[in-house]
């Protein structure tokens, strides 16, 4: 009934989709399996994408030849770019999704995909042979063989479902959990644990007063995820802004004795950064109010996410509370908000790669390895589809530094230090986030996805167009001069210092208070570079490009300097199974963390918790640098 696979794929959550589309893009012939296909990248929780940092890494995955982006872009119906009033290291694309139409796009996706099969099924064991995969077996009792495996499996490994007092299994409302994989995982010396995340609830919005909320539109212009040529948005759904009060607060807490959080049978660890409406009032129990974003799901529902009111509270107690909400006085509800709790593996368990440590060709991607996020598990699904692909292939693995994107951060975050609780990525987390800007995603990977094979000979043209564009114009900016009589008129208006002599036009743009927009218009030559639409000035990612270089140069050849010398580490590899119980002069907690982990270059060594300064130092003395 089944040909052997070169990869199956565990999974068609976000993970699954993208390590299924690219490992077949890239050549292998893939088996998607899932429990249910029409519900293939599901939005879970809020239906949006992007965000904080969040932003930057669904950008990456389509610079390298994901399909995120792209499909954000053709189901979005709002875009806004967070932080705008911050540095551009800070800026971060988000785009509200309508929740139906990603994941029908997805499958239609997919399905384009010629050697790309699926089958619709809950795994429940993997099989190994002397320390290899070689496939794995179905709820049906069917084993299928492969070469190697990725599983995504998301919140369904034993996922148990809480609403107040009730318990039930599941992996996502109203849908089964799967049983029975991570017992053959931990059989085969897997550690596992538990953790715990939430989701709000629906409800209906006609019976919403939005006139007593805050109207959040989109952008004015809204710009896209993909660097390829997706639909312009041209228009946009509105969120709303409204807040909880004492009132609200009072009946939640009438229902605390009731809470599977508070009484002790939630054992799993929540999102620290995404905490429940019972946990924020308890927490936070001076605040008076908590901000509540209401996002619609779709075009054409009349279904409502209420950001920000996630719980497991008895769901009597969620309606009485959200009763009392400027706007819900006549609330109705669609499905209460709910906890669950699922069993993930220590990411210290597998290799940057995202190949296990224990069972050679099985990787691990998304929820699995204690993420959160769809983005997080997005781009996790596509470095384990390259990864798979190329080692069956008999290729060296792809891995990012943390010098060339977030991506790489977050995997070099989890490989090396683990996760306790689910991780989710901030701009905070990358020491070199000026270089990991959400505008410079395709400069930085695009090259890289195509010597890969994702990426197509035309598109990598066009990115070295645009490169040299940007450097045309910096070139222009660093040696074209403006008399003052020129440009004193915007200086006085900018409430800058005016000028006495001519000067260049790219020493003007260091100023705070100039843009390159400014500029153009008491610009002649530099209006050449602009390309234009039928409203004026088009929004051009070429003239940002060479704004944001010019303006923060200093900036980013010194992080670029800091990159290099601390890489020099990651070039220091250590030798297969090397004993660090012989080097007396490390610390006992850094023997025990380096045996454990076995990080493959000192880079990665010097990043592990419990090894200190010092023990690297022994460590390069002892391999001779």
């Amino acid at each position: 009934m089944f040909k052997e696979y070169d990869i199956i794929v565990v999974g068609a959550g976000h993970a699954g989709c993208e390590a299924a589309a690219s490992a077949a893009k890239l050549g292998s012939s893939v088996l998607l399996i899932t429990m249910n296909m029409m519900n293939m990248a599901q939005m879970s929780c809020n239906p949006a994408m992007g965000g904080i940092a969040k932003g930057q890494i669904v950008r990456e995955i389509d610079a390298l030849g994901g399909m995120s982006g792209i499909i954000t872009d053709k189901t979005m119906i709002q875009f806004r770019m967070l932080n705008k009033s911050k540095g551009p290291a800070m800026w971060s694309p988000r785009a509200q999704s309508d929740r139906m139409l990603f994941s029908y796009e997805w499958r239609k996706t997919l399905e384009r995909i010629p050697n790309l099969d699926f089958w619709q099924d809950i795994v429940t064991s993997i099989i190994v042979k002397e320390g290899k995969i070689t496939g794995v077996k179905t709820s049906l009792g069917i084993e299928i063989k492969s070469k190697s495996v990725i599983l995504t499996n998301g919140t369904f490994l034993h996922g148990i479902i809480h609403i107040g007092e009730k318990s039930f299994s599941g992996g996502r409302y109203s849908e089964s959990s799967a049983e029975g994989l991570t017992a053959s995982l931990v059989n085969l010396g897997f550690e596992s644990a538990r953790m715990k995340t939430g989701t709000p609830v629906r409800v209906d919005g006609r019976s919403l007063d939005f006139s007593k909320m805050v109207e959040q539109e989109g952008d004015k212009e809204p710009e896209k995820f993909s660097f390829t040529n997706t639909p312009k948005l041209l228009k946009q759904k509105s969120c709303y802004l409204t807040y909880t009060n004492e009132e609200v607060h009072d009946i939640l807490r009438t229902g605390f004795d009731r809470s599977p959080l508070f009484v002790g049978r939630i054992k799993g660890t929540g999102p620290r950064y995404c905490p429940s409406i019972e946990d924020k009032i308890e927490r936070f129990s001076d605040k008076k109010r908590h901000q509540l974003f209401i996002e619609p799901e779709g075009w054409d529902t009349i279904e409502y996410y209420v950001n920000g009111f996630s719980s497991s509270l008895p769901e009597d107690i969620q309606y009485s509370a959200l009763k009392k909400v400027e706007g819900f006085e006549k609330v109705k509800i669609f499905k209460p908000g709910y906890a669950i709790e699922y069993d993930y593996f220590s990411p210290t368990q597998l290799y940057h790669s995202l190949e296990t440590k224990i069972v050679e060709n099985l990787f691990f991607a998304g929820q699995i390895n204690g993420t959160t996020g769809y983005e997080e598990a997005a781009c996790q699904g596509l470095m384990a589809g390259i990864n798979a692909h190329k080692k069956i292939s008999g290729n060296s693995n792809f891995i990012l530094k943390r010098n060339e994107a977030y991506i790489g951060v977050l995997i070099d975050d989890l490989v090396t230090k683990g996760t306790r609780e689910p991780y989710r990525m901030f701009t905070s987390r990358a020491e070199y986030r000026i270089l990991l800007r959400q505008d410079n995603a395709d400069i930085r990977l695009t090259p890289k996805g195509y010597e890969i094979g994702l990426i197509e000979k035309n598109r990598l043209i066009s990115l070295e167009e645009k490169v040299k564009k940007v450097q045309d114009i910096i070139t222009f900016l660093k040696t074209e001069n403006i008399e003052p009589d020129e440009i004193n008129a915007l200086l006085i208006e900018s409430e800058t210092p005016e000028i006495s002599q001519k000067a260049k036009l790219g020493n003007l743009l260091l100023r705070p208070q100039i843009t390159i927009l400014d500029l153009i218009k008491y610009s002649e030559k530099l209006m050449n570079f602009v390309e234009k639409d039928g409203s004026g000035l088009a929004f051009d990612e070429v003239l940002q490009e060479a704004e944001i270089l010019v303006k923060y140069e200093s900036y980013i050849e010194k992080e670029k300097e800091i990159a290099e010398k601390m890489n020099r580490l990651e070039d220091i590899v250590f030798p297969h199974n090397f004993d660090y119980n012989k080097l007396s002069s490390l610390s006992s907690e850094a023997k025990e963390k380096l045996t454990k982990i076995r990080p493959q270059t000192l880079g990665q060594a010097s990043r592990i918790s419990g090894v200190s300064p010092s023990d690297i130092s022994v460590l390069l003395v002892y391999l001779g640098r």
